[in-house]
């Protein structure tokens, strides 16, 4: 039997999966500037019954958020923190990703000819403002009223950009909106469904297999027409995704959830691995089982995308735990630590990245944008982010919510 940490901390497996899926995030999110990228690489398009390897990454990033959700609530229960001052920092939490996934949605639908401002100047301004209200600023009484000034100048920005900002068409421009929420929006709702959950049920593994199967039962009944009496309020008051997202963030749980239970009861820890291929496996099952009717798609969020990819995030993990918490294999990723402790920061960077490259007017030739070549300056750039954003924290520059 191999000893682990006490269930109140975190696994290592955790920060280095999310590291790897933010360099694999940074990778896709830049493909757009490639030509010729194959298709297994690529987001399916909707009326598609396939997957690319985009389609997977939101759902492992989600449920890693549901694998730290446990863990996270448990430390901050263990400097007393009640019940209602964490569902606070939830609140809070939840606020920060939406406010800013509603502004990086509105900036994709800028109509930019009808800005007074050029719409990669008022890219940049809003990188800078969240980085001025959400920076981890030192613990320094000193400069306590510095650091609330940066803040409060940063929620200024924003709501000077908000007061500019013109999107839809340039002949008939509307005001900001919140359109799908953007990724980071999307993250933010699913992780107050997850961790409300959570934090109701605490790690009483039943009830959070009973919160899983609800959100991935949710997004079935949805898609089989059995939620059809929910219409008139489906406009105002819906469950993002159907369902689909707080379920891999809930997946996520129940992995940790189980966890911690078994170290705590002082379990082997291959049987937990073992626990975690089954779930993979029934995972599978349910995800190609349910493709028949409903085909697999991210955009339209189906049945079968739940469970592929629920299955994926299971494995991956299992492997991760494996090689990194088991063997104690972990030097490998020491170049990647960056995207798994300052995660917000690293997938803001290549916002201010595109607009200033535009700005100036610089763009690569195109044969190093091309096929194979292409990706491998794909795959450079997303590594140059992991370091730039390990560089930038040593100068105290790091983004927290």
């Amino acid at each position: 039997m191999t000893k682990l940490s006490s269930p109140s901390l975190r696994l290592d497996s955790i920060d280095v999966f999310r590291a790897v899926t933010m360099f694999l995030m940074i990778f896709v999110n830049d493909l757009w500037t490639l030509e010729d990228v194959p298709n297994w690489l690529k987001h399916s398009k909707a009326a598609e019954d396939a997957m690319g390897l985009s389609d997977v990454v939101f759902p492992g990033f989600l449920f890693i958020v549901g694998l730290s959700i446990p863990f996270a609530i448990a430390n901050r229960k263990q400097k007393g923190d009640s019940d209602w001052t964490v569902l606070r920092h939830i609140a809070e939490r939840t606020f920060a990703l939406l406010l800013m996934g509603i502004f990086i949605v509105n900036y994709e639908n800028i109509a930019g000819l009808a800005m007074a401002i050029s719409k990669y100047v008022w890219e940049i301004g809003m990188v800078i403002a969240f980085f001025l209200i959400w920076n981890v600023y030192p613990q320094n009484p000193d400069k306590k009223s510095l650091y609330t000034g940066l803040k409060v100048l940063g929620y200024l920005l924003l709501i000077g950009l908000a007061v500019v900002y013109k999107g839809g068409e340039a002949d008939n421009p509307s005001w900001m909106k919140t359109h799908w929420y953007g990724i980071l929006g999307l993250i933010g709702w699913s992780y107050l469904w997850g961790a409300v959950t959570y934090l109701l049920t605490k790690d009483r593994l039943t009830w959070a297999v009973t919160g899983w199967l609800f959100f991935v039962l949710f997004n079935f009944a949805d898609f089989g027409g059995m939620l059809g009496f929910l219409d008139p309020i489906k406009k105002y008051v819906w469950i993002v995704g159907s369902g689909s997202m707080p379920g891999f963030v809930m997946a996520g749980v129940v992995a940790s959830v189980i966890y911690r239970n078994q170290i705590a009861k002082g379990a082997a820890n291959n049987g937990y691995l073992l626990m975690l291929i089954v779930l993979g496996v029934v995972c599978l099952t349910y995800g190609f089982g349910t493709r028949p009717f409903w085909g697999i798609s991210k955009i339209r969020a189906t049945p079968a995308w739940v469970g592929v990819c629920s299955g994926i995030s299971f494995f991956t993990f299992g492997f991760l735990f494996w090689l990194v918490d088991l063997k104690k294999i972990k030097n490998w990723a020491n170049i990647l630590k960056p995207a798994g402790t300052a995660t917000l920061t690293c997938y803001l960077i290549p916002y201010i990245w595109y607009a200033v490259i535009t700005l100036l007017g610089i763009s690569l030739p195109m044969y190093l944008r091309t096929g194979l070549i292409g990706l491998v300056k794909s795959l450079i750039f997303s590594l140059l982010v992991i370091l730039l954003t390990g560089l930038i924290n040593r100068f105290g520059i790091k983004l927290k919510i």
